[in-house]
């Protein structure tokens, strides 16, 4: 009995505290959504060039019937419904694809949320800074909330402006400005290029990617 329980050894790794495998979580929390977000916007930019073409296309039959003097048959008519349908459907494709990104970045302030909860956690039981050990390798705490927030604020950006342009452009009747309301979407000019590079730079300081 003895001999088995000398041959119970520490673990090779230390356990994390419960507050560092937190942020280790929340990190790759983190990776798993934005990568549902970037899944989910292409999908959504594809519907709405969609949306551009068919509005496109509507305008131009529109124009060549007003121009037209013969009426259009019943027949016609209501052949000229189906674009009008199809539009609708694509709207609310792209609706529902809103509707998932807006679940996502709820998800975001949440996770940043939690961050935050953690730095004040600390606080409460550390008084002086000198007495803080970092959680990982180098970031203090705070700067964990302080990349989460960051990126929590500049997906809250993006999702509005991708509102805005859902709510425009199925009503614009100027190409070029459905291509520029395209254009914002696909290369989402809130998410800052090192967005990344804040997170593979979490992801490496939690140990999710190796040094």
């Amino acid at each position: 009995m003895e001999a088995k329980t000398l041959g119970v050894v520490t673990p090779r790794k230390p356990v994390l505290s419960v507050s560092a495998r937190k942020i280790k979580d929340n990190a790759a929390d983190w990776h798993n959504l934005i990568l549902k977000w970037d899944s989910l916007s292409d999908a959504g930019f594809t519907t709405a060039s969609n949306i551009a073409n068919l509005k496109v296309s509507l305008l131009g039959k529109e124009k060549v019937e007003l121009e037209s003097s013969s009426p259009a048959s019943s027949e016609e008519e209501k052949a000229n419904l189906h674009p009008d349908k199809g539009l609708e459907a694509l709207c609310e494709e792209l609706q529902a694809t809103l509707d998932g990104l807006t679940k996502i970045q709820m998800k975001m302030e949440k996770l940043s949320s939690t961050t935050k909860g953690i730095c004040e956690l600390e606080n409460y039981h550390y008084r002086e800074e000198s007495n803080r050990p970092p959680l990982f390798h180098t970031w203090p705490t705070p700067f964990f909330y302080e990349v989460s927030h960051r990126l929590s604020d500049a997906y809250k950006k993006e999702l509005l402006l991708k509102h805005t342009i859902g709510a425009e452009l199925a009503h614009t009747a100027d190409r070029n400005l459905s291509l520029t309301y395209l254009s914002m979407w696909l290369h989402q000019p809130y998410i800052e290029s090192n967005s990344k590079l804040q997170l593979e730079s979490m992801l490496l300081e939690t140990g999710h990617r190796a040094l």
